[in-house]
């Protein structure tokens, strides 16, 4: 079963908060949830990435999601292959760097609606 990789800031919370229908819509899914994020623990804090319902996966900038290292460390951090994972993001370096070492990208405008994002993890999970 595919793991879904959540990109954290301006997609699965916000300066209103929790993106409750992109919640419904990833809970609808059994597959295992990992928030991604760039942000260190005061970044979290200010941003409001506490207490989330899925775990959160940071680098602190160390690096971020824009360099391909970033996507090889995590993987490595929970032995996943690019195989094993799909991700969604905003951000188009990110979505570059995450579907250069292999792995599943949508690109995720949270202006939008649900229905691409549903539509991609639809096809794309086992």
């Amino acid at each position: 079963m595919k793991t879904i990789l959540v990109d954290a800031w301006n997609t699965f919370v916000t300066e209103k908060g929790m993106d409750m229908d992109l919640l419904e819509l990833l809970d609808s899914y059994p597959n295992p949830k990992i928030i991604l994020t760039n942000a260190n623990k005061q970044e979290c804090i200010t941003y409001r990435i506490i207490n989330m319902p899925y775990q959160v996966f940071s680098l602190e900038h160390n690096p971020n999601k824009t360099d391909k290292a970033y996507y090889l460390k995590m993987l490595s951090h929970f032995n996943l292959k690019p195989t094993e994972v799909v991700y969604f993001e905003h951000n188009s370096e990110a979505l570059n760097s995450a579907t250069s070492v292999g792995i599943k990208t949508f690109s995720y405008n949270k202006e939008g609606s649900l229905d691409g994002l549903r539509i991609f993890l639809k096809n794309n999970l086992d």
